[in-house]
């Protein structure tokens, strides 16, 4: 007998009538990459790329050819020994994966069974928790961060508890910048302590390092981190992340990810950048930071800008006067070949921009075009 409900509707492909339902109307992810996907293919016409959050300057590696011919280890040995080293955690610990978007897919496959369980999270915040969840059939249950104060909502975090299988906690957060305050991390944990795993995303915590919920592995088994050499350490082209957690998790998600997650030329770039080259992410770190507070400073004294929120990362989000002002802001930076993040339509982020910090001369020209060019009713 046919099938007569997999090719019913001749309107759709065969892909589309196969797929599962909700993959056809869900909106991917747009990274910094996929909104101007044509922009670096420009001819002629060089981009100041200050929209994905990536760090300036350029490190010296090199690479051998040695057994490329073979498969990687699948937690190869040097890399492995370098983080858990750097982040002062025993090599059980530490999983190294393509990314932290790779950390985030596996916890939620882990501990989320498809169209069944939640995950919690606190908007604004990062868009991947959601889209991972998506893709899997997970729930998303949100608690928004207080607004203004862009700190956890913790009566609202409570009302949840034993309703989600993992909380995603983004500190500092993006795309706001702020660190959680620890005592409120530490109070979600406790939270959650024996019915949720709690994942607190440190992508920009070398930016301020002392900050760091790693040392919560220790007194708590509910604790995951995850962290990546895309920010800081200027290998976002790498996608090398490190999910760190307790030796039961890691061997749990070590049984769902892939075979040959880190391929040999990228563990030796990364191990030679978390041990020869850390200094170098240290002086790196210094400058963006002190770059990041004079941009700060810059935007509070334009008439254009309402709002300027604290940032502990490598960007600054800031709110113009209205919908306009972002629009006109937003269009001129691209005409002058300066691309910038909108984050205007994330949850209490109305007329929102987002500039990552570039090297000097790219801040220097961004206001330059802003202080000649700008002109707003």
């Amino acid at each position: 007998m046919p099938n007569t409900n997999s090719l019913a509707n001749t309107s759709l492909t065969t892909a589309e009538q196969l797929a599962r339902e909700e993959l056809i109307d869900m909106v991917p992810y747009q990274s910094a990459r996929r909104l101007f996907a044509s922009a670096d293919q420009t001819a002629g016409e060089e981009k100041i790329w200050l929209n994905a959050n990536e760090a300036p300057g350029l490190g010296d590696y090199q690479l051998s050819a040695n057994n490329i011919n073979r498969y990687p280890d699948f937690q190869p040995e040097s890399l492995i020994n370098a983080y858990s080293d750097y982040a002062g955690l025993a090599k059980t610990q530490v999983l190294a994966t393509r990314g932290a978007d790779e950390g985030i897919e596996l916890i939620i496959r882990s501990f989320c069974k498809a169209y069944q369980d939640s995950i919690l999270i606190c908007p604004p915040t990062y868009g991947m928790y959601a889209i991972s969840a998506e893709n899997h059939g997970a729930n998303i249950v949100k608690v928004p961060l207080k607004p203004d104060v862009l700190t956890l909502d913790l009566n609202g975090l409570a009302q949840q508890v034993g309703k989600v299988n993992v909380v995603f906690l983004c500190s500092p957060g993006n795309p706001t910048g702020n660190l959680l305050p620890q005592e409120q991390i530490v109070a979600a944990v406790e939270l959650f302590k024996n019915s949720a795993m709690v994942v607190i995303d440190e992508a920009y915590i070398e930016f301020s390092p002392e900050q760091t919920s790693a040392k919560l592995l220790s007194d708590y088994d509910n604790v995951i981190v995850l962290r990546t050499l895309s920010k800081a350490f200027a290998l976002a082209g790498l996608r090398c992340g490190f999910t760190l957690a307790n030796e039961d998790v890691i061997t749990l998600l070590s049984k769902v990810i892939a075979p040959y997650p880190i391929s040999a030329p990228v563990a030796e770039i990364a191990s030679q950048a978390l041990t020869s080259q850390r200094n170098i992410m240290t002086e790196r770190v210094d400058v963006t930071n002190s770059l990041r507070d004079e941009l700060s400073q810059w935007l509070q004294e334009q008439s254009w800008c309402q709002q300027v929120f604290t940032s502990n990362a490598n960007f600054v989000l800031f709110r113009c006067s209205n919908d306009k002002v972002k629009t006109t802001v937003f269009d001129l930076l691209v005409a002058n070949n300066i691309l910038i993040r909108d984050q205007s339509k994330q949850q209490q982020l109305a007329s929102c921009l987002r500039i990552s910090i570039g090297n000097e001369q790219e801040i220097a020209k961004l206001k330059q075009v802003l202080t000649k060019q700008l002109s707003i009713s």
